[in-house]
């Protein structure tokens, strides 16, 4: 009896101890040891389950100089982001996770490009998230239509601003600031190199790179910013002229240089510029071989008038100018030409004086006229009621 009595205390003891370790065993599975030394130095992967991951997780490894891929053209992605650039760009405050929807865990999922510009192209759409607007613009540009034709260098957002390293070009009125419109045509020269070469030589080109004058046109003054049109159609020729006179008939801007006001009115005024007129209010598509601005002053070589070997106040470059629509021009066709002014007594002033006589004049000698044949007219009517009166 003793004996079976121990037995089944030995078996109770063996039972609870048995029912402790499956206890202890499934309390270890569900919540791991907290104070573990190997927990606490190896962070957890962020899966899709937890939050993503924040900025300076991501510059943890990002920000390390050298960080690169091999892709399969051979080209070498650079994956290092300066963290100093980043922290004074426009985009500081918005988190990578943003733009790097697809990255939430690390090892990252495999980049599936061949080459850095495909990289580019399918990561660059990513900006209309924010900038709806500015994106949509850009569907009718001459730089998406290439890219739609399958063009795959035209430019997309990201070739004219680098998301982690754009900075703020706007101040709070929307207006751009005088820094970034310095810095506008080296961004157009990535792509238009032969084009920034010339305008660095012109007129506005030296004013704006050399002495620093941003009242001078830009790229974007004269082309759009997003929505850049094809300079080469019918339509882009006809509205040139109105695209010179935003800044040709501002007295804020011209006043500064003594330059004419009147050019768009003195175009206007005359057969070339009415013509052109009609065409762009009637048949904008249609060309037309009356010149615009560009015919006789330039594109992006645009010189001042009075340069000593380029300026059309030069007599002979001026015949130069004519010449290429009307050949057989001789010397004194440019004579009637009187730039862009209004006559004034500071400019021809000749034809002023001319035109101040007959103004009084023609008027006086139409009065004088009419009062002569008013006054006839009276003196007859006056002789006939007396002749009336006698008989």
């Amino acid at each position: 009896m003793p004996k079976s009595k121990n037995y089944r205390r030995l078996m109770v003891i063996i039972l609870v101890f048995g029912i402790g370790l499956v206890v202890v065993s499934l309390v270890g599975l569900v919540r791991p040891v907290a104070a573990s030394p190997i927990s606490a130095q190896v962070p957890r992967p962020v899966t899709a389950s937890n939050s993503s991951p924040d900025n300076a997780t991501c510059l943890a490894c990002h920000g390390k100089p050298g960080l690169t891929r091999i892709l399969p053209s051979g080209e070498t992605l650079s994956l290092t982001i300066d963290s100093s650039h980043f922290a004074g760009s426009a985009h500081k405050d918005i988190a990578c996770s943003e733009c790097h929807t697809n990255i939430v865990s690390y090892p990252h999922p495999a980049l599936q490009v061949q080459t850095i510009r495909e990289f580019s192209l399918q990561m660059y759409t990513i900006c209309q998230k924010c900038h709806q607007e500015q994106y949509n613009k850009t569907l009718d540009s001459v730089h998406m239509r290439a890219v739609a034709a399958g063009n795959t260098n035209a430019a997309i957002c990201t070739d004219c601003h680098n998301p982690h390293t754009q900075l703020v070009i706007t101040d709070q009125n929307d207006v751009l600031l005088p820094e970034a419109r310095l810095s506008i045509p080296e961004i157009c020269a990535r792509c238009h190199s032969a084009i920034y070469n010339a305008y660095k030589q012109s007129v506005h080109g030296a004013a704006l790179t050399q002495e620093g004058n941003t009242d001078v046109p830009t790229c974007i003054d004269c082309h759009g910013v997003h929505n850049i049109a094809d300079p080469t159609t019918n339509t882009f020729r006809l509205q040139s002229p109105q695209i010179c006179a935003k800044c040709h008939t501002d007295p804020a801007i011209m006043d500064k240089y003594g330059i004419s006001t009147q050019v768009l009115n003195t175009y206007v005024a005359d057969f070339h510029g009415t013509t052109v007129t009609l065409f762009e209010k009637t048949t904008p598509d249609q060309a037309t071989n009356k010149p615009v601005c560009f015919d006789c002053h330039g594109v992006h070589d645009i010189k001042r008038v009075d340069d000593p070997v380029y300026g059309l106040q030069m007599k002979q470059n001026l015949l130069l100018a004519c010449q290429r629509c009307h050949p057989d021009a001789t010397t004194n066709f440019p004579d009637a030409w009187m730039s862009h002014y209004i006559p004034s007594p500071t400019h021809y002033q000749i034809v002023y004086y001319v035109n101040l006589f007959y103004k009084f004049f023609i008027p006086g000698v139409i009065g004088s006229m009419g009062i002569f044949v008013v006054s006839d007219i009276v003196r007859r009517l006056i002789e006939r009621r007396k002749g009336a009166r006698h008989s």
